[in-house]
């Protein structure tokens, strides 16, 4: 689906009105999504992302192709459970990190199941109004 964009930057100070018209069409599909085959979205449920300006609602776009460093925002399943976290890993230690301070880290114990399912590397949100 291709929709207008325009070539301009949108300001956030002061409109002109001369940049009322759109420049060229821009597709959402290859904008968002890199790698189509390993390419997946997730809707967001919960709070515990809020500092990261991921609210519940929000669609992530999240990458299966990508291999997870720390400080990516992930989508893991920890004991069968689908979660999206930053993932912290550094001296041997590996947690999952809310970016929201009423939840505490999960920090993953000896015999916790974890598999880092993908990246997230886009978001998809609706303003209301």
């Amino acid at each position: 689906m291709l929709l207008p964009l325009g070539l301009t930057p949108v300001s956030a100070g002061f409109p002109s009105p001369a940049e009322d018209y759109a420049d060229k069409r821009l597709d959402l599909n290859q904008y968002l999504v890199r790698n189509p085959v390993s390419t997946f979205f997730f809707q967001v449920r919960g709070d515990s992302m809020q500092d990261a300006q991921i609210f519940d609602g929000d669609i992530l776009v999240v990458d299966r192709s990508i291999e997870a460093c720390h400080g990516h925002i992930v989508v893991a399943f920890v004991n069968g459970e689908r979660l999206v976290k930053r993932l912290y890993r550094r001296g041997g230690r590996v947690a999952l990190l809310a970016e929201n301070k009423a939840y505490p880290p999960l920090v993953l114990t000896e015999g916790a199941e974890m598999e880092i399912w993908g990246v997230v590397i886009g978001l998809a949100k609706r303003i209301p109004g």
